[in-house]
């Protein structure tokens, strides 16, 4: 007899085909073959929510003419306070990865929203501050952002938040203990 392997918490790898829950990935898809996995199920599931999540504030952010990826960085300068940041600690916070953030840090100079430097010790390093303008902007948007947000999720309960976060943790850092 062979064994199914399984995952954490005896949750079978593969699952046997099942047929389309309405309000499915599979049914969304319209993919008439069920997936390859549970892993598979629940990482496409989660890219599809993260589109769908980005998209609406994306149209949110786009009247005011930023991107979700400018607005998440004049977030992390303002949260810098008086510290300049160069571009390396500027990517490492951002929500999502930028492969070009010197080009998206010359678009949001060109428009005012930031201003930079070079160091005054190591002349090569290039650091980055929010301007008036930039925080202007962010005060401007932080309650609509925050609206946004609220709407999106305003369906689930605060213990299903609290759920989903500490479940997405787990799936980024698999080798720290779940919170509770």
């Amino acid at each position: 007899m062979i064994k199914t392997p399984t995952l954490h918490k005896n949750v079978p790898l593969s699952s046997p085909p099942r047929a389309a829950a309405p309000g499915s990935l599979q049914q969304e898809l319209k993919q008439a073959v069920p997936f390859a996995s549970l892993h598979a199920e629940a990482f496409l599931n989660l890219l599809r929510t993260t589109d769908q999540l980005q998209r609406r504030l994306h149209i949110t952010l786009k009247p005011h003419g930023l991107t979700v990826t400018q607005y998440n960085t004049l977030r992390i300068l303002r949260g810098a306070g008086d510290q300049p940041l160069s571009c390396s600690e500027i990517g490492e916070r951002l929500i999502s990865q930028e492969p070009d953030i010197t080009r998206l840090l010359d678009r949001m100079e060109r428009n005012g929203l930031i201003q930079r430097e070079r160091d005054q010790r190591d002349r090569r390093l290039v650091l980055s501050r929010i301007t008036a303008e930039g925080r202007a902007q962010l005060k401007k948007l932080d309650g609509i952002v925050e609206r946004c947000v609220e709407q999106m999720l305003e369906h689930m309960s605060v213990t299903e938040l609290q759920q989903m976060i500490a479940r997405l943790e787990q799936a980024r850092h698999p080798e720290k203990p779940v919170r509770a």
